[in-house]
């Protein structure tokens, strides 16, 4: 199956055939019907000649063309019957076929822009899961899952970034917000997370993993430094979980994690945070470990300033600790879900900064 014949398969036709059948018969009937009728001077079965037109914004090529030919025989036909010249028929005739061909030349032109777009939306995805991997995902302590929501509409990747590594050393967790939103900072989400999925493995202690996000953020402000960029700084949480209740995390000037737990919603103490990705080197003071618990049963939640810095018409942040303690005896499946539906209730409008949310349950031993 060419990659033409699978975007059709997927995508499907605007306009169906039946709907056109209905609407080219009711159409043409009432035109011709009306024109009979009075018999005046100004003749009304011209006015088919935009109806391939119309077909061609919303229809296939073939479709187009057929509605073209369906067009002429009725004009040709009409004329006859209500005693046009022949010059007049041939004349409208001429332009009828003139003004289908059009149609149908405008048609093929939409259709083949419509594929372009649809083979890059395709490609975007392909990006996206190499990018932003799907949620839920599973590792051998946590059960993972979420939203993730870029700002620009039809983008399929923003600032926000988030990963999870399986690695000897423990699951470790990172999310991220590069500063800026959009397109401008994918370069830097890459390098963030391209580095991490390699130092989680490699690194033997969290404070390592973060160092080589560090050099990674700075590799990349001196190359777009080169290229004309702006430099951007990362905040980011680390986390390190293994099969104990304590949980291990490194916060680069992010939002410390949520833990719910016994019909309570609670925010980690994590101490100051460390100044973000990218900033170390003003900084006399060396990024440390911090430990809280994350007990069995519990679910922790994991999220980027796009939430917490919403803004409601008159201007008050959004409460998410509030509403986390409303969710907090309601069953965990769908928190995400519950949270950005709930978002847009209190914003009363679209997002207006990239949104990631994650929830982590340990993982049952006996499943």
């Amino acid at each position: 199956m060419t990659d033409d014949v699978r975007l059709r398969h997927r995508d499907g036709p605007r306009l169906s055939t039946p709907v056109l059948v209905a609407v080219c018969l009711l159409v043409t009937l009432v035109v011709v019907a009306l024109d009979v009728a009075t018999g005046t001077a100004v003749r009304l079965f011209p006015l088919l000649i935009f109806l391939p037109a119309i077909v061609s914004a919303l229809g296939e090529v073939w479709q187009t063309a057929l509605v073209s030919v369906w067009v002429i025989v009725w004009e040709i036909g009409t004329g006859f019957y209500l005693g046009a010249e022949t010059d007049d028929i041939l004349l409208a005739t001429g332009f009828m076929v003139l003004f289908g061909g059009l149609s149908v030349f405008g048609c093929r032109y939409r259709v083949r822009r419509e594929e372009e777009v649809s083979r890059l939306r395709s490609a975007a995805a392909a990006l996206q899961r190499q990018i932003v991997r799907p949620l839920p995902l599973r590792t051998a302590d946590v059960v993972v899952n979420g939203l993730y929501q870029p700002v620009e509409e039809d983008a399929m990747v923003g600032g926000d970034m988030y990963e999870v590594a399986a690695s000897r050393h423990g699951t470790r967790v990172l999310i991220a917000d590069v500063q800026g939103k959009g397109l401008p900072a994918i370069g830097t989400a890459l390098a963030v997370l391209g580095s991490f999925r390699e130092a989680a493995y490699r690194e033997h202690t969290l404070t390592g993993v973060v160092a080589a996000l560090e050099n990674s953020v700075v590799r990349q402000n001196a190359f777009a430094t080169q290229t004309g960029e702006p430099e951007r700084l990362v905040t980011a949480l680390v986390l390190d979980i293994g099969r104990g209740p304590a949980v291990e995390a490194v916060n680069c000037g992010h939002i410390a994690p949520f833990v719910i737990h016994d019909g309570d919603a609670i925010q980690a103490d994590l101490g100051e945070p460390a100044v973000p990705l990218g900033l170390a080197a003003l900084s006399s003071e060396p990024r440390r470990g911090t430990r809280f618990t994350f007990p069995a049963g519990a679910t922790m939640l994991l999220c980027t300033d796009g939430v917490t810095e919403a803004r409601d018409p008159s201007g008050a942040f959004y409460p998410l600790e509030a509403r986390l303690r409303s969710y907090a005896r309601a069953p965990s499946g769908g928190l995400a879900a519950r949270i950005d539906a709930d978002l847009r209730v209190f914003t009363g409008t679209a997002p207006r900064d990239d949104i990631a949310i994650l929830t982590l349950r340990r993982t049952d031993p006996s499943s």
